[in-house]
């Protein structure tokens, strides 16, 4: 079952490399119906996942390599399957509203299929090969989509990002190597490396756990590991940053998730440095986002201390706080994809992120002002947002165990509300009059999916907070939480 999800959108990319370039349409119509497909498939492995049954579900295996322990293997529990969700919807938003793109079009849209194969590999992945090999794989379709289709500085963005993002990739290896000899089975499946793990010395639990934090801290990124993330993001065409902000950084604090289950002594012991680091992210995040003139480096700093309040929420090692994370990267994704849709139609527009050349939108460009303004209140958290849900469940967690430390990530959150609410009142209200053509029926169309997903998981987060239950559960368990 998993296998026909985890390559349908590889079978789209051939499809695409293979029509004739000038078919710009064609090849946009290719590319949409194996990202409804692959959407409407993800939903159906949704419907057929029983929340109250096996941690882990449709789990399949085939042997890559025996004598080395290698297998590929596939299955899903909660928490991975709400990522795949997410990665389905947000590829469809970001061929829906690549519609008029001509020059490299069959490029653009083969590396997009290709890439989202690739993150539902990783999220499905329950063999560390596997995971690594479908990782790697993330890096090669998203080099070459900053590369050759993004902005003037495309070209150091995009080595920039190869290289943190390898580097990091490095010391996961060793961990991994570290975990494999001490695997019982000397294998790398996932459960038999977590028994290994978890009967190593706290010191190498430690130096293992070190390795698999840069790995996955660089992605997520988390401060000081953030250095690729604000040039990627601003070079990066903008339905390619909707995947690298909506996804991509997902995945780093995924990888943390699956790592916390197999190395739970060494994160008891960092457990507070975690939080010392979540909250300078946070803070650090914030602060620049204020500061930025540049829309796309704001809504990228923005990530920054969104994915702060994820790491606290792991770091909380208590089973409200890792469902506050869980529902952070799901209205994350949300959120960051609604902003990045926004700015980039408004850059199509007037060839400008500049904050200074924009103004009275909301007399000019009606369904621009009012997704640019639901975006950022629901990116600081506003009540009725999926993100108030998921903030709530990290703070309440976070009390349970720092108490009134935790006050410190409520100064990070007003923060958050005083950029956002800057931007809102510059773009909407005041500011210079200029001439801006609204939204067309599609660009409103996507806003308008992502604007009610948020609005929805915000009323109604019952669904996702069942469908994480059982996984979150069972990872809170390890730490007695």
């Amino acid at each position: 079952m998993l296998k026909v999800l985890v390559f349908m959108p590889v079978v789209g990319a051939l499809l695409v490399a293979v029509l004739p370039a000038r078919l710009a349409v064609r090849l946009w119509q290719v590319a949409m119906l194996f990202a409804l497909a692959a959407l409407g498939y993800s939903l159906w492995l949704a419907m057929q996942f029983d929340p109250a049954g096996p941690a882990i579900q449709m789990f399949e295996s085939r042997a890559w390599n025996v004598r080395l322990g290698s297998y590929f293997a596939l299955g899903v529990d909660g928490i991975s399957l709400a990522m795949l969700l997410l990665t389905a919807l947000l590829t469809l938003i970001a061929v829906l509203v690549s519609r008029r793109m001509e020059a490299g079009a069959r490029l653009y849209f083969t590396l997009v299929l290709l890439l989202e194969s690739a993150i539902f590999g990783v999220f499905t992945a329950r063999d560390w090969s596997l995971f690594y090999v479908f990782w790697e794989a993330t890096l090669l379709p998203l080099f070459f989509l900053i590369d050759r289709l993004g902005g003037p500085n495309r070209q150091r963005a995009a080595l920039n990002f190869f290289m943190y993002t390898l580097g990091g990739s490095v010391f996961m290896l060793v961990a991994l190597l570290f975990l494999y000899d001490a695997a019982p089975g000397h294998s790398f499946a996932m459960v038999d490396m977590a028994e290994g793990g978890r009967g190593l010395p706290l010191n190498t639990q430690l130096l293992i756990f070190a390795g698999f934090f840069i790995g996955f801290g660089v992605k997520m990124p988390i401060f000081p590991l953030h250095g690729w993330l604000p040039l990627a993001h601003v070079e990066a065409p903008s339905p390619v940053s909707i995947l690298l902000s909506g996804v991509l950084l997902k995945m780093g604090a995924y990888g943390l998730i699956r790592a916390a289950e197999t190395l739970p002594a060494a994160l008891l012991a960092a457990q507070d440095w975690l939080a010392i680091l979540a909250f300078i992210s946070l803070l650090y995040g914030g602060i620049l986002a204020w500061r930025q003139q540049d829309l796309k480096a704001m809504v990228a700093y923005s990530s920054i201390s969104h994915m702060g309040i994820v790491l606290l929420g792991i770091a909380t090692l208590n089973v409200t706080g890792l469902t506050g994370a869980v529902m952070q990267m799901v209205a994350h994704g949300l959120i960051a994809g609604l902003l990045f849709l926004i700015v980039g139609l408004l850059y199509q527009r007037t060839h400008s992120r500049d904050l200074a050349d924009y103004g009275s939108l909301l007399g000019k460009a009606p369904r621009f002002a009012f997704f640019t303004a639901f975006a950022l209140l629901a990116a600081i958290g506003l009540p009725g947002s999926a993100g108030f849900i998921a903030e709530l469940h990290v703070l309440v967690g976070g009390y349970g165990h720092w108490g009134v430390w935790i006050m410190i990530a409520c100064l990070g959150m007003l923060v958050g509300a005083a950029y956002g609410l800057r931007v809102i009142g510059r773009l909407c209200l005041k500011g210079p009059s200029m001439t801006l053509a609204d939204m067309t029926r599609t660009e409103a169309a996507a806003a308008g999916i992502l604007s009610l997903s948020i609005v929805v998981l915000g009323i109604w987060p019952a669904p996702l907070l069942s469908l994480v239950a059982g996984s979150v559960g069972q990872v809170g368990r390890l730490f007695g939480g």
